[in-house]
């Protein structure tokens, strides 16, 4: 007999950035990929539906994993501003701004202004593992000199 409770269709904020009823989460496991202060909470998960929204949050100069994949995902930044690397273009962000990720590029996020950001991210619920840059891969990527700021070099 299943003993599972499906989740429930209204889940109430906590009247901050945490909802009712969802775990708050690590972002990765320790240890499998270098990032900074960010958590990660699943919103909605529908296998029938083919896709999982989940909600990431950074402490001021948090950041998240360089990494690209073969899944295309979409990003809404919720709440604060940073900075995003798509490929080799830096571009600020802030709140409500829409990010298309494609399929192998590298990408990663940062938060700045001294406060927490926070997006929502839409992907498939099957989906590839992230593949992290070989330092020959990193050492191209900063030879362009926004992305080596980006990097804080």
């Amino acid at each position: 007999m299943d003993t599972e409770q499906p989740p429930s269709l209204f889940r109430p904020t906590d009247g901050g950035y945490r909802w009712q009823g969802v775990a708050y989460q690590p972002y990765k496991q320790d240890g499998s990929a270098p990032f900074k202060d960010i958590s990660r909470q699943t919103l909605f998960h529908d296998p029938s539906l083919g896709c999982e929204l989940r909600y990431f949050e950074m402490d001021a100069a948090g950041y998240s994993t360089l990494e690209r994949h073969e899944h295309t995902h979409a990003v809404m930044i919720f709440r604060g501003e940073g900075q995003c690397l798509l490929g080799t273009e830096v571009r600020p962000v802030r709140t409500h701004d829409l990010i298309t990720i494609p399929a192998w590029t590298w990408h990663q996020f940062r938060a700045s202004g001294g406060a927490p950001m926070g997006f929502l991210c839409m992907v498939n619920t099957a989906r590839d593992r992230p593949v992290l840059p070989t330092e020959a891969e990193a050492a191209a990527m900063r030879a362009v000199p926004a992305v080596a700021r980006f990097f804080g070099e």
